[in-house]
């Protein structure tokens, strides 16, 4: 078995793992959701404190990381713009193509990065994480306002849930942490190792929870596009703009493999906020989450 698949092997076996576990309601029901609120907020922040604090990152990897981050997301912006030109999707269906070609799912990706390219993979996926998250907010939410949402959009909530993200406050701490190099007390490290060590299965295993299969059924030309779009010609596309850019090494591997990922699990509550098309973004998210087991050791394999 190719080492690359042999590592990314573990990733969804915990998320089918996770999946079963949910449908046989074990331990019980109400675990899985209380389990991702406590992965959200307590074990993924812990980590990235814990792994950015002990990194030694040339001051250049957070202003390459950013701009080759941003550099995709304003290109597939773009070409998603081209695609709602041709295919003229009413508002709601287009939001989540949108959504479902340009998100992703974090917890597969420093699962992935941390198990394919060790704790500079991890750090540098963490930081490209911390980009991400609160770009993608302002990009969809812009979005919404402009083919959904009737009347403006009120972006002091959207600004607030931002700066309290909590994979954003632990990933800026961990970075403050690091370029400070300050070490880490043995009895506070004695307390985030642990919690570090849980967050990448729980992670999974809470992703695997929330697919809704029965969404599939829903497949259509808009879940076939994003599809398309996300798995195949954004990682294209990552290794293309780091080759423009003159980049190299570790950080265009995180920035291909960001590309590869399936879309975010907090799309569908997007969607359902803000007026999207629910079940089209759920089916999306599942059915992308799935062909993600082939589609990324495929487009590594190829762009590595």
């Amino acid at each position: 078995m190719p080492v690359m698949v042999q590592a990314l092997v573990p990733v969804f076996a915990l998320i089918v793992l996770g999946h079963l576990f949910r449908r046989w309601a074990f331990p019980s029901v109400e675990f899985w959701p209380q389990a991702e609120r406590f992965t959200y907020y307590v074990l993924f922040p812990a980590m990235l404190v814990y792994k950015l604090g002990q990194a030694r990152l040339p001051a250049s990897a957070y202003g390459d990381t950013a701009m080759l981050i941003w550099s995709m997301l304003l290109a597939m912006t773009l070409v998603l713009v081209l695609a709602q030109l041709y295919w003229r999707w009413d508002g709601a269906v287009f939001s989540s193509v949108y959504q479902g070609a340009i998100r992703f799912n974090s917890y597969v990706g420093l699962a992935a990065g941390g198990m394919l390219l060790g704790d500079e993979g991890l750090s540098l996926t963490a930081i490209a994480v911390a980009v991400m998250v609160p770009t993608l907010n302002l990009m969809c939410i812009l979005m919404f306002s402009l083919v959904v949402t009737q009347g403006p959009v009120k972006l002091k909530p959207v600004l607030r849930a931002i700066i309290s993200n909590p994979l954003i406050i632990g990933s800026v701490l961990g970075v403050i942490w690091s370029i400070f190099e300050i070490d880490f007390h043995p009895l506070l490290a004695g307390t985030l190792e642990p919690l570090s060590n849980l967050a990448l299965p729980m992670g999974l295993m809470t992703v695997g929870a929330g697919l809704q299969l029965k969404a599939l059924r829903g497949g259509s030309g808009p879940f076939v596009v994003s599809s398309v779009l996300k798995l195949l010609l954004f990682p294209l596309m990552a290794a293309g703009l780091a080759l423009m850019l003159g980049l190299d090494g570790t950080l265009v591997q995180v920035a291909v493999l960001m590309a590869t990922l399936p879309t975010a699990t907090s799309a569908y509550i997007l969607a359902r906020q803000l007026g999207g098309d629910a079940p089209l973004m759920a089916g999306i998210i599942s059915g992308q989450t799935l062909l993600a087991m082939v589609s990324i050791p495929l487009m590594l394999s190829i762009l590595w």
